[in-house]
């Protein structure tokens, strides 16, 4: 199995990182726009749709101010049954997000690409969320042919 990680500072409280990972209007605030489900109780289903395809996510945990875990149940077939999870901790003025993206198969050419786009979309919600304008799809850097 391989594992996509990352880890940003966001200057703000726990609480709004999660209401930023939990809402639809958070979530389109900083991934896509196109942006619908239930994300705020575990068992609810996330719908994320982009212009090169899209994801259903199963809500799994919400632990308020510390976790949020998904399960993708619906998209490309690399992404089918493995887990977004994200960790977050106050550390002074700043939140801490450990993002894991985890049980990919293998390392394909798209764990390099879904990995970049990840590091791009935790600036989108770390722009977001610090001065309230992120850029998520359609308006995300585009770093080639797969978006």
């Amino acid at each position: 199995m391989v594992d996509i990680l990352h880890r940003v500072g966001i200057r703000s409280s726990v609480a709004e990182v999660y209401e930023a990972l939990t809402t639809t209007d958070g979530l389109a605030g900083w991934w896509t726009a196109d942006t619908q489900g239930d994300g705020g109780d575990p068992g609810g289903v996330l719908r994320f749709r982009f212009g090169a395809g899209g994801f259903d996510m199963k809500v799994l945990e919400l632990t308020p101010g510390q976790r949020v875990r998904w399960e993708v149940i619906e998209g490309p077939e690399e992404w089918i049954g493995t887990q977004v999870d994200w960790k977050l901790a106050q550390e002074g003025e700043h939140t801490i997000v450990l993002f894991h993206h985890r049980g990919w198969r293998e390392p394909v050419e798209f764990l390099h690409h879904c990995s970049t786009k990840w590091a791009v979309f935790l600036m989108s919600l770390k722009s977001m969320v610090e001065t309230g304008k992120g850029a998520p799809d359609p308006h995300d850097v585009k770093i080639d042919n797969w978006n």
